[in-house]
Order: C-alpha cells, then sequence, then structure tokens
C-alpha cells in the first residue's frame, strides 16, 4: 500500500510573539531563586564611528561549549528607566567553538544621572538596579540592586560595573 502524495503544503501555525509590555506586567510562576544572567555596565568608545558609547552586556552565568550564544533582548528606554525584556537565546555563527557565555551587549548614547534599569524574563520576574553615569568623571556607580515586589518574584540576575572593560579614545 502506497502512501498518499500530498496535494499541497500543510500549514505550520506561526507562533505568538509576547510583546514587551505583556511580559512586564505578567505574574510569574512559584520558582526559587536561581542566578542566571548578569548585566554589565561599562563605557566603550567605538573606533569606526568614533563614537562614546554607554553599554549594558547582559551574559548568562552558564557557558555553552559547542555552539554560541546570544541573548536576545528587547529595550525599552521611557525618560530614566530602562527595560531589558529577555526573549531567549539566539545561535552565532562561528568558525572556531568557545568556551563562552551567551552575551549581548547594548548600546547607549547619551546616559548622563541617575537610571533605573530593569531586567524583565518572558515569564514575569523581574531584577532591578539603580546606576548613576557621569561621562565627565568616567565613572559608572551602582547605586543599589534588588527585586521589584511583584507576587513570585524571584532573583536571576547580578548587576555589576564592569571597570575592566572600560574604553575611552585616546
Amino acid at each position: 500500500m502506497s502512501l498518499k502524495k500530498p496535494k499541497e503544503v500543510p500549514k505550520i501555525p506561526k507562533t505568538r510573539k509576547k510583546k514587551p509590555h505583556t511580559a512586564i506586567s505578567a505574574i510569574p510562576s512559584k520558582k526559587p531563586d536561581k542566578l542566571e544572567y548578569i548585566c554589565k555596565a561599562f563605557y566603550k568608545y567605538d573606533q569606526p564611528t568614533k563614537k562614546q558609547f554607554c553599554v549594558f552586556a547582559i551574559e548568562t552565568v552558564v557557558e555553552f561549549t559547542s555552539f554560541a550564544y546570544e541573548v536576545s533582548v528587547e529595550a525599552l528606554k521611557e525618560k530614566n528607566v530602562i527595560d531589558f525584556v529577555l526573549t531567549g537565546l539566539r545561535a552565532k555563527t562561528n568558525v572556531v567553538p568557545l568556551i563562552q557565555p551567551a552575551r549581548t551587549e547594548l548600546l547607549f548614547e547619551d546616559l548622563i544621572g541617575d537610571y533605573t534599569v530593569n531586567v524583565v524574563k518572558q515569564d514575569g520576574a523581574i531584577n532591578t538596579a539603580e546606576y548613576h553615569f557621569n561621562i565627565f568623571k568616567k565613572e559608572i556607580v551602582l547605586l543599589k540592586q534588588y527585586k521589584p515586589k511583584k507576587k513570585n518574584n524571584r532573583l536571576f540576575c547580578k548587576f555589576e560595573v564592569a571597570v575592566e572593560e572600560f574604553s575611552f579614545p585616546e
């Protein structure tokens, strides 16, 4: 008995992509605290464009051996509040496999003063830090980090200032 040949290609349903605002307002399921991400802030000078940027590098704590991954992030900036909604991991093309964490860098040009940075997971968990940026003194100060009051919120991200990654024009 032969298999029937399909006359048309079956349609595969598209997955719904969550909008960043729905992830922020979602209530996460109850899970224990587990450190999964590190959010680093530093200054970086881009030689080709000759511009100074403030960079937020979000990387995983886990290191990957066979493939290189990038953390996919949607950034929302409103006045002095920056929201980073983590949407997952994306595979990068790499020729030589290295043992490295998944990482992405988000560049901002105009950060001066105090900013509140929220890292939000898809399930709705939020971790927050408050930074003070002063480009004239070439310093970034982590004022405090905390998890906001929200039902079933948990700790999953650590914030830090990566002084060793600072770069400025000569």
